[in-house]
């Protein structure tokens, strides 16, 4: 294989996106071996967040970058729509992941001299099917901060920026990684709205990691870890909207 479906191809509701299945990941230093995941089995839907929760060096971030595929499993497989993304080689790889996913992280990466619509605007330009920036920075309420640089937007904002650049080309999946962690818990609530926006209107499937547990209670599902296994998953008859959360 050495491509993908195409992006935005229509999928039925509840139906899976990614399939990960016996995930190992294995870093040797010498004669040392550092198990980061251990036999993780791990399905991802259609239009639902899931958030990942476990102390640090539980697996979770690991698993997340071999989800996003910038990085690869010791052993163990992950489909996307049907194809092994475990075994494109790296130009298809990059293409998987300009075309299918986008990426939040803690802290913005975002570049310094650039405006907020600018900032997003990079993304826009080498996507194949992407929204307008003002409109991505417009559903995350950004909408008056267009010509602001980074400098002049407080934390909270500028991660709604780089949500923003992450959801601009129309992702299938958003991968967030600890996207609150460097936040207060009033702006980390307004993040927090705006990625279940993102979920929400553009039916992205969305796995986001947190410490916090609380989080979980936005989630279709919260998968536990703990010593690089998946200890247990809650499946949550209600989601408790964002802007009603607490820690």
């Amino acid at each position: 294989m050495t491509d993908l479906a195409p992006a935005h191809e229509e999928l039925a509701e509840g139906s899976r996106v990614l399939e990960a299945r016996d995930l190992t990941k294995v870093y040797r230093t010498g004669e040392v071996e550092v198990w980061a995941l251990r036999g993780v089995d791990l399905d991802l839907h259609q239009s639902e967040l899931v958030v990942l929760v476990g102390a640090s060096g539980s697996g979770k971030s690991t698993l997340l970058n071999i989800l996003g595929g910038l990085d690869t499993p010791t052993s163990g497989t992950v489909s996307f729509r049907g194809d092994r993304i475990t075994d494109l080689k790296e130009s298809a790889l990059t293409r998987y992941r300009r075309d299918h996913i986008g990426f939040v992280f803690q802290f913005y990466n975002l570049i310094p001299s650039l405006t907020a619509l600018e900032n997003v605007t990079l993304v826009t330009e080498i996507a194949p099917a992407p929204m307008a920036a003002a409109d991505a920075l417009a559903l995350v309420g950004l909408q008056d901060r267009l010509d602001h640089f980074p400098a002049q937007l407080s934390g909270g904002e500028q991660q709604r920026v780089a949500i923003a650049r992450a959801i601009a080309k129309r992702p299938d999946m958003l991968l967030c990684d600890e996207p609150t962690g460097a936040l207060d818990s009033e702006t980390g609530i307004l993040v927090l709205e705006a990625i279940e926006q993102v979920n929400q209107e553009l039916g992205t499937t969305t796995a986001l990691i947190t410490h916090n547990t609380t989080i979980g209670d936005m989630a279709d599902r919260v998968v536990r870890f703990g010593d690089g296994r998946i200890v247990d998953t809650l499946v949550n008859t209600h989601r408790r909207p964002a802007h009603e959360l607490e820690w």
